[in-house]
């Protein structure tokens, strides 16, 4: 029973017990811009908040799980990045990315 008390204290993002500074960055940023245009996508006249928010939140999460190290990382990117998903998606469909600015 001695060996249980040698283990790190739980973390949050790092399984692995090795700090993830960049990958933690990127978690944090998929999951604010994905939370930001997916609460934006309901409203119609925010659709360039949320299609560029949604692009940013996908760009972010696609790099994130590109480098992501534990399975902690990448189920948080995986959540971000639907809620991008949708809020880009949304965002589009509602008027796009310029909002008819280009035409």
């Amino acid at each position: 029973m001695a060996q249980a008390m040698d283990r790190p204290p739980i973390s949050l993002l790092a399984t692995d017990g090795k700090p993830h500074p960049l990958q933690d960055t990127l978690v944090a940023v998929t999951l604010i811009l994905g939370a930001v245009a997916f609460v934006t996508a309901f409203f119609h006249n925010l659709h360039l908040l949320s299609s560029w928010t949604g692009l940013l939140g996908i760009a972010t999460g696609l790099y994130g799980q590109f480098i992501s190290a534990t399975t902690r990382e990448r189920f948080a990117l995986i959540i971000g990045l639907g809620a991008a998903g949708i809020g880009f998606f949304l965002g589009m469909a509602h008027g796009g990315l310029f909002g008819g600015w280009m035409g």
